[in-house]
């Protein structure tokens, strides 16, 4: 009671065994491969199941305390990932959803699903996560334009030109986050709609903030996620009427 296993008619045998399938595989595991693994007599049980403990995964980012501080260095970026639904497909990136990562070198990742990528959509969230005596590291976008204002420092790097390391000045720790992250959501998930987006990225910064060159082993990662799984409900059905909620 009172956890992501609440009213759940899988054994806790296998709840345990797939968190930890899903917390040692750096680019995720697949529902179907949770299906054939462990013999549910569905694939939406195991749909459903990997949900839930992408739940547990998830932190209140509110609840955190900034990233950076002290001279710490922070990266930013974004990067575009899927298909909008109601949005045809073009060139460029319009059609797709976009993602910023805050990554702090040596430390944590917060990922959000955002709006758009102009500095309306990007700035408030960077601001209430990264702390003002930090030196932030980005590209040459546009959006980034102003940041010196709010933090220690602000230094980019102009991809446009060619230039991805400049001494200790590169993007490079985001786009090390990213690479695993597309791997994860091309070669294993495929596909994602929107409405779980936010799910899939909270997975890839829980694996990357608790990773192993932090000194976190696999056994050490999932129990941290069955930690994560008080207080936390995902219903697959909304009660009221026969549709998906999750």
């Amino acid at each position: 009671m009172g956890t992501v296993y609440e009213k759940s008619h899988i054994p806790l045998h296998k709840w345990l065994l797939a968190t930890h399938l899903m917390c040692a595989s750096k680019k995720g595991i697949s529902a179907h491969q949770l299906f054939r693994m462990l013999g549910f007599g569905s694939y939406r049980t195991a749909w459903f199941m990997a949900h839930r403990i992408r739940e547990a995964m998830t932190t209140d980012v509110g609840a955190l305390p900034p990233l950076g501080g002290d001279g710490a260095v922070v990266e930013v970026d974004e990067t575009f990932i899927g298909q909008k639904t109601d949005v045809p497909k073009r060139r460029g990136y319009a059609h797709k959803h976009v993602v910023l990562t805050l990554v702090e070198r040596g430390g944590s990742a917060r990922s959000f699903h955002v709006n758009g990528t102009s500095a309306a959509d990007l700035l408030p969230i960077i601001r209430a996560n990264v702390a003002p005596d930090t030196y932030v590291m980005t590209d040459e976008a546009g959006q980034y334009v102003g940041l010196s204002k709010h933090f220690t420092g602000h230094e980019f790097v102009r991809h446009g030109k060619g230039e991805y390391v400049r001494k200790d000045v590169h993007t490079n720790t985001a786009e090390g986050f990213y690479s695993v992250f597309k791997r994860g959501m091309k070669g294993v998930y495929q596909h994602c709609s929107e409405k779980h987006l936010h799910r899939y990225v909270a997975e890839f910064d829980f694996r990357y903030t608790e990773r192993s060159a932090r000194g976190v082993s696999d056994k050490v990662r999932a129990e941290k996620a069955i930690k994560g799984t008080v207080g936390k409900r995902l219903i697959y059905r909304h009660p009221d009427r026969n549709q998906v909620a999750a």
